[in-house]
């Protein structure tokens, strides 16, 4: 979601790195096409060659992207300007999340009657609502009670909420907030540490005890240059050893799907490597998520001249936007499967539900740029005629 619209109207910089809004723009992408089910289309994202997936290329750009955007405004005004920022907008994302709760939830209702398919309230989660709507709402306002799609939204609010109190932390001491991070992270592995949810009695999808890590490694690093320069030293023996994990990872995955290659696995390193946990963040799947940012911000520097070219531009209008084109790739999801399911689910039906979705995404995502542009040209008008005329 996109951080600091009040800390960066005026100053969106040329030295904003561009490669956070092009892949956090093409991590939405890759949510709103994993979304739809039976989408063949979707065995091009990260998921089907690797452990990690868009998730976590998600929440560790926004954890850098806070601590870039808060830890400015921590600079320049102070702690209780910073926090106050953070908390602006952790309501912002609080008060979109319900507004999308009630669309999503008449969308699936509507849905559900007009193709006479019951099944899909329960297959999206909401069924629970038409039972007892009172006390569904009560606890989707606590966010324990959400329709299927929805978790990443509830993991980011309360991801970002606690950089209202790190924010200090990070500045003077980042490894020594990072190391308290990944004691809670193994905390909570270890103990099964979660959060509720409702109806059912379980918890959430993305464990925030221990996607924590993710989003606070991000916002070290913003802290940390070192870190990233000691890393440059070792280039090579670094991509070497990368590159080794993204192959590994590659064949594990390859082999949920080809029995052959499943039969090469030994049964005690399978006893060993098995489950590997999205919910809890396992281990493995943050190797292969190291190892694959590393080579892309290896082959990918922060100047690289086709990130300003035209075939970036689409990737970048939705990384700025993310938050609205988030909101609307959940929606436009379940129209594609709802088009899947009672249309056709033909490949070109897959193909052309993928294509007209991201479409969507980036036009709404261009006209809030444009929008905002002008809107902040506007502004700059009417500050320089009353500067001159007073």
């Amino acid at each position: 979601m996109r951080e600091g619209t009040a800390a960066e109207s005026g100053n969106e910089t040329a030295a904003r790195d561009l490669r956070l809004d092009f892949f956090r723009g093409l991590a939405l992408w890759f949510i709103f096409v994993n979304h739809i089910p039976a989408n063949q289309i979707s065995w091009a994202t990260p998921r089907n060659f690797g452990l990690s997936d868009a998730t976590e290329i998600f929440v560790f750009i926004s954890g850098y992207t806070a601590a870039l955007v808060y830890g400015r405004t921590l600079d320049r005004q102070g702690m209780p300007m910073a926090a106050a920022q953070v908390l602006h907008r952790c309501w912002t994302l609080y008060a979109t999340y319900i507004i999308l709760f009630f669309a999503y939830t008449a969308q699936i209702a509507y849905t559900a009657r007009a193709f006479d398919s019951p099944l899909f309230a329960e297959e999206m989660g909401i069924a629970g609502y038409f039972q007892d709507p009172v006390t569904a709402l009560t606890q989707a306002i606590l966010l324990k009670f959400r329709p299927a799609n929805l978790d990443v939204l509830p993991l980011y609010i309360v991801l970002l909420l606690s950089m209202a109190l790190l924010l200090p932390a990070l500045r003077r001491r980042p490894l020594g907030v990072l190391a308290g991070s990944a004691a809670l992270y193994l905390a909570a592995r270890q103990w099964g540490w979660n959060l509720p949810t409702y109806p059912d009695g379980g918890v959430w999808y993305f464990n925030p005890f221990t996607w924590q890590f993710l989003f606070v490694l991000g916002a070290s690093l913003q802290f940390q240059p070192d870190v990233r320069t000691a890393l440059a030293r070792f280039r090579r023996p670094v991509a070497a050893a990368a590159g080794a994990v993204l192959l590994a990872s590659l064949f594990l995955t390859l082999s949920w799907k080809f029995a052959p290659l499943h039969a090469l696995i030994p049964v005690w390193l399978t006893e060993i490597l098995y489950p590997i946990s999205k919910t809890d963040l396992d281990p493995l799947r943050l190797l292969h998520f190291f190892a694959l940012a590393y080579l892309v911000l290896w082959l990918v520097p922060a100047g690289a001249s086709w990130l300003r070219g035209p075939l970036a531009a689409p990737l970048l209008a939705c990384g700025k936007q993310s938050l609205h084109v988030f909101c609307l790739g959940v929606l436009l999801s379940f129209a594609g499967q709802t088009v899947l399911v009672h249309v056709s689910g033909s490949l070109s039906a897959q193909f052309l539900v993928t294509v007209l979705g991201i479409a969507m995404m980036v036009l709404m995502a261009r006209f809030l740029n444009w929008y905002q542009s002008a809107e902040r040209a506007r502004r700059h008008r009417v500050a320089a005629t009353t500067k001159m005329g007073t």
